[in-house]
């Protein structure tokens, strides 16, 4: 689940923060920068390891900092594909079951995933298996707080870096008057880093 991961950056420590030890001051930048961070194609930034090797700093004109190359150990939230885990059952769409591990949220079940045969409840708003025994169907809500077990079977990792603004866009026409609620319609946050998981044969477990 987790990883340690090689990496280097130029760390800029402040003129105040002289008086400080430099692999303290070095460490807390580093924390600063990628604590709790996504980094693309590697995972969630967790907390620093240690510092493998500092190379010279130097201070450049027009700037009073110093810029330190470091090189470091990370470590990182990077489950592997097959891994097996448990968390909680965070809330259910038609999208499939969220779930949560308390250090990461952007975990999802779909639908396809769900023990068979599954429906969604538009009235509870949660996912039920309709569990069969010779007694008949019974029906096994998905109810939120609930620990579940899953296996990791895929990762999604999006570019969500800052772009400039689209200049295939037209400017509208003054004559043209904006939809009805187009105020209202702000696009949708995506998360840089998701887990597509499948529920496990024995999954919701009560204690």
């Amino acid at each position: 689940m987790f990883v340690l991961v090689e990496m280097v950056d130029t760390v800029r420590i402040p003129p105040w923060s002289f008086h400080r030890q430099l692999n303290e001051a070095i460490a807390e930048e580093l924390n600063k920068k990628l604590a709790n961070k996504v980094v693309y194609n590697v995972g969630l930034c967790v907390c620093l390891y240690d510092v493998t090797k500092l190379e010279d700093s130097f201070i450049f004109p027009g700037d009073g900092a110093s810029h330190t190359k470091v090189h470091f150990r990370y470590v990182v939230f990077h489950p592997f594909l097959d891994e097996i885990l448990v968390g909680k059952i965070k809330g259910c769409s038609a999208e499939g079951v969220h779930v949560s591990l308390g250090l990461f949220d952007d975990i999802i079940i779909p639908p396809e995933s769900l023990q068979q045969p599954a429906k969604f409840d538009e009235a509870e708003q949660l996912w039920v298996w309709e569990y069969e025994t010779d007694e008949g169907a019974h029906d096994l809500f998905m109810d939120r707080g609930e620990d579940i077990r899953f296996r990791v079977v895929d990762e999604v990792f999006i570019d969500t870096s800052p772009t400039g603004p689209s200049t295939e866009k037209e400017a509208p026409s003054a004559a043209t008057a904006p939809p009805a609620g187009a105020e209202d319609s702000a696009p949708q946050k995506e998360a840089p880093y998701t887990l597509i998981v499948r529920i496990l044969d024995i999954a919701i477990m009560s204690i």
